[in-house]
């Protein structure tokens, strides 16, 4: 799975007149302002308020403040191991190391993706490489440039009716711009949980036709931002929402550290990543 960067007001009588069909944001539109100062100049429009508040709540701000942030991820599906490594990603995302236990090593150098050694490449390493890196960084990730999102609404997460938006991309954002997110919010207005698809390698109607879900648990404040230290993956459908439970990832050693200039550098003879 894959996973993607993250990330309109004509006037508000519009917004509810069409309540029945959800408006998208452009990038262009994101910030809105009323000339008649209904809201005040320069303020948020009501549709980007909802991941702006994640983003408070998660303290983006600081967490951009360092250059980078590594953790130890235990991924489970089905009772098997699926992955067992140390990440590490620039606060921006811009670049990312995967170290398995295996001895593996996948690095994204800002322009291609790498796998060393090579003999060890395998379907799914390009997944791997982008899905659980965006997962651990969505809360910092949601006003994006090229994300684009609807008005929020009332969801059912655990039994209980939340805040949620309907997340899509722009066309030619990441390796899947046709991945959508409903994204959840908890009463404190951390990152409660996330329904998506994966398009990468598939068509739209196959992807949408076995959506899923992530919820976020047991946050932990590192150098005062909230992560969560367990997710859990679930079936999910739009009828029921978030489903039975299909896997798990433990994540600790959470921690900013500063990266040199070669870090994230392919290893000589890696393989490039392809698929």
């Amino acid at each position: 799975m894959k996973m993607k960067k993250l990330l309109l007001l004509s006037a508000i009588v519009l917004i509810y007149a069409c309540k029945d069909k959800p408006e998208k944001m452009t990038p262009e539109e994101k910030i809105m302002t009323e000339p008649d100062g209904g809201i005040g100049k320069g303020a948020t429009s009501p549709v980007m308020q909802f991941p702006t508040d994640i983003e408070k709540a998660h303290h983006k701000a600081n967490f951009l403040e360092h250059k980078a942030v590594q953790f130890d991820i235990i991924l489970q599906f089905g009772g098997k191991e699926r992955l067992n490594a140390k990440i590490t990603t620039l606060t921006n995302s811009g670049k990312i190391k995967i170290e398995k236990k295996d001895s593996t090593f996948l690095s994204f150098d800002g322009d291609k993706a790498w796998i060393y050694p090579a003999s060890q490449n395998y379907d799914g390493a390009r997944f791997d490489m982008f899905t659980w890196q965006y997962f651990f960084a969505l809360p910092f990730k949601l006003t994006d440039n090229g994300t684009q999102w609807e008005m929020p609404e009332q969801r059912i997460l655990d039994s209980t009716k939340v805040t949620s938006a309907r997340l899509t991309f722009g066309n030619d954002i990441g390796d899947a711009p046709d991945d959508w997110y409903i994204i959840y919010q908890s009463e404190d207005q951390k990152l409660a949980a996330a329904a998506y698809i994966v398009t990468l390698n598939k068509e739209v109607q196959t992807a949408e036709a076995n959506p899923h879900a992530i919820k976020y648990h047991d946050y932990k404040m590192v150098d005062g931002v909230p992560f969560a230290t367990k997710w859990t993956f679930h079936n999910w459908s739009k009828e029921n929402g978030i489903e039975d439970e299909i896997g798990e990832a433990k994540i600790s050693n959470i921690e900013f550290i500063n990266t040199d200039s070669n870090f994230f550098k392919a290893r000589q003879k890696a393989s490039e990543i392809k698929k």
